[in-house]
């Protein structure tokens, strides 16, 4: 039986775990050549579980040489790139707007925001060659409401929206499509390091009233990934149980 992903190339980025080892294995379990790219090291042992068609590579999207590399990584390896999933994110440190560290400002635009453009401009090259592909980046549903000492995350994921939609109305003449996944309370390393207190308000808030595993979002990615979504581009898609409703 055909598979989903059959002759397509993937890059992961952040598949070290959470959301982007879930989707790494999911795509590679639906037949795609997978490039598992992290900042951990943690991604080569998934890699070598998952074997053939299976890439680890060292990259910190944060600068433009490494995520070139990775993009050539992939190109080398497998022949080609059809699928990026810009997903490494971090939380960082929470302050109130008037007590936040231009550091900690920095830092999370460089991997929130700064990285999803570099694995974007760098992507965007090699699909042109090929007739086009799918380009998915994690938002978040902090893009659409605000949550207090998250100023930098907020802000980082609002541009990741708008970025996708710009990049998709500039690209799809040309085969390109752009979407993001705006996750809300996932299993995840963040939700972890988020206080406890935060992540139970926002559960009790929310209409489903649970936290989400990382497969379901490795599920919308498998979609948008794939020519099922071929007529999808420039999309938000919220994956948060309903919390934004409210």
């Amino acid at each position: 039986m055909t598979k989903r992903l059959d002759g397509k190339v993937a890059i992961v980025t952040g598949s070290g775990s959470g959301i982007g080892a879930a989707t790494a294995r999911r795509f590679h379990q639906e037949g795609a050549k997978v490039v598992l790219a992290d900042v951990s090291g943690s991604q080569k042992t998934l890699a070598e579980e998952l074997g053939e068609g299976a890439l680890a590579v060292d990259t910190d999207v944060t600068k433009g040489e490494s995520v070139r590399a990775m993009i050539a990584a992939a190109v080398d390896a497998f022949g080609r790139l059809d699928v990026l999933y810009n997903n490494a994110g971090i939380d960082g440190a929470l302050h109130p707007v008037g007590e936040m560290p231009e550091e900690a400002w920095d830092q999370v635009q460089a991997v929130n925001l700064r990285g999803v453009f570099l694995g974007i401009r760098y992507a965007i090259p090699e699909m042109l060659k090929t007739g086009g592909g799918s380009i998915i980046n994690t938002a978040s549903m902090a893009a659409t409401v605000a949550f207090p000492t998250m100023a930098s995350y907020c802000a980082a994921k609002g541009g990741v929206v708008m970025l996708t939609k710009t990049a998709a109305a500039e690209y799809a003449g040309q085969g390109i499509r752009v979407n993001a996944i705006s996750p809300g309370t996932i299993r995840t390393g963040i939700t972890e390091h988020l206080p406890a207190d935060m992540i139970n308000a926002i559960i009790g808030r929310n209409p489903i009233g649970r936290i989400a595993d990382p497969s379901e979002v490795a599920s919308l990615a498998l979609f948008l990934a794939s020519d099922e979504s071929g007529f999808i581009t420039g999309a938000d898609y919220l994956i948060d149980g309903g919390y934004t409703l409210l």
